[in-house]
């Protein structure tokens, strides 16, 4: 069986607010094994909402619709499947009662725009809703299957726990589960792991995918069986196979973040690391000083400039080199001797002149220890307001790797 998620409502369209309940559906849909294939979203208008029922049940077997049952004008769903599946509105007296209850609870008196609530088009099965005024239904079509939620967070999933999941795991036969399982990886470029694991990439179940985040990627398996422990087992080789093409590029799983991991690794080595930052508006202070906080024994010295001249000038003196690169390295080794502390970590963010006439952002990471110094120099046209996440992201990661003596000098 295969599914789509029809979330209504012209405030998701206009960016007013944020789709959670999208989410909590996916979820729940992934742990019965029912798979989510489309995701649409459409503002109160009857006609493109029956449109995009009409579309769905021509490529699905379930559709689940969030929002649009509430007692105002602009709440048409009802309508709009009723529209879709060619099927007129009847009233059920019993839901209007119900309404009327819980509105009498609360010392309101039922409405004729509530009344609206207590119609479903012909053949569907309603639902009270016990912890709001908008029932709900499902209509079984010769075409598949159409189920309601309200858009209201706290109904919509009370209503998806205890009704709408229970119903589709009676139905849906054997049971299954899909499971994901997510490797981490930071200081890589998203074509980098596409070239070297793209075949994994074709698999069918397992899945293989990629998610691009600011400054790192996560490459996530998902396997479908009939029980968890089995999806495990198909995820486990894969997982494996992963961890042989791309090493240390990977640095955690899960939920796991590159911060939370180096301050562990500075931890159990018992080292110290003295960092100095430009341009990223003291973002690395703010990361290694939060993870430090929650592992114990993590020594991190810290220093925040605007400007590279504001380095030369503070830090490194006028014989110091003025190209990124090379300052950024600089920086690492002296940052390292002032403190003392085992290892020196620079980060550089800093206008650079382009030559097709635009402005231009150059970046420059650099760890120093006492056997060397490490770095990497990117560079980008215009400026990225991400900037500061990115390059202290790649920095954490440069960090580690020179940790864990998995990195080539030649940057």
């Amino acid at each position: 069986m295969q599914a789509e998620l029809i979330s209504i409502g012209t405030e998701l369209l206009l960016g007013e607010i944020t789709d959670t309940n999208a989410t909590t559906i996916a979820r729940a849909l992934r742990e019965i094994g029912l798979d989510l294939i489309y995701r649409t979203t459409v503002g109160d208008n009857e006609q493109r909402i029956a449109h995009a029922i009409d579309i769905a049940l021509n490529r699905v077997d379930v559709v689940i619709t969030s929002g649009g049952l509430g007692p105002t004008v602009d709440d048409v769903t009802r309508e709009a499947i009723a529209r879709a599946t060619g099927r007129p509105l009847e009233h059920h007296p019993a839901l209007e009662e119900q309404i009327a209850a819980r509105l009498n609870r609360f010392g309101i008196t039922l409405g004729e725009n509530n009344k609206r609530q207590a119609y479903v088009p012909q053949g569907a099965t309603p639902f009270e809703n016990p912890v709001g005024t908008a029932p709900i239904f499902i209509l079984e079509t010769e075409r598949g299957v159409i189920m309601t939620l309200p858009g209201v967070p706290r109904e919509m999933k009370y209503l998806l726990d205890n009704i709408l999941i229970p119903w589709l795991k009676e139905r849906m036969g054997a049971p299954a589960v899909i499971k994901s399982y997510t490797l981490r990886t930071a200081g890589i470029g998203e074509s980098q792991i596409d070239a070297r694991i793209g075949d994994l990439m074709t698999l069918s179940n397992p899945t293989v995918g990629l998610a691009a985040h600011t400054g790192q990627t996560d490459i996530r398996i998902t396997a479908k069986a009939s029980t968890s422990d089995e999806a495990d087992k198909m995820i486990a080789p894969i997982a494996e196979e992963l961890q042989r093409r791309l090493g240390e590029w990977i640095y955690g799983t899960g939920n796991e973040t590159i911060d939370e991991v180096v301050a562990k690794l500075l931890s159990q080595e018992n080292i110290s690391v003295a960092a100095i930052e430009v341009g990223t508006h003291g973002k690395l202070r703010e990361r290694l000083e939060t993870a430090a906080r929650s592992t114990p024994g993590v020594v991190v010295h810290h220093l925040a400039l605007d400007t590279a001249e504001d380095l030369i000038k503070k830090l490194l003196g006028p014989e110091s080199p003025t190209e990124t690169r090379a300052l950024a390295e600089t920086a690492a080794r002296a940052i390292r001797r002032q403190y003392p502390a085992a290892y020196g970590l620079a980060v550089v963010v800093r206008p650079e002149p382009s030559n097709i006439g635009q402005k231009a952002t150059g970046t420059a990471l650099a760890a120093a220890n006492e056997e060397g110094c490490w770095s990497r120099y990117f560079s980008w046209v215009n400026e990225r307001t991400d900037a500061p996440i990115w390059a202290t992201t790649h920095a954490l990661a440069l960090l580690r790797r020179v940790i864990l003596k998995a990195e080539d000098r030649s940057g």
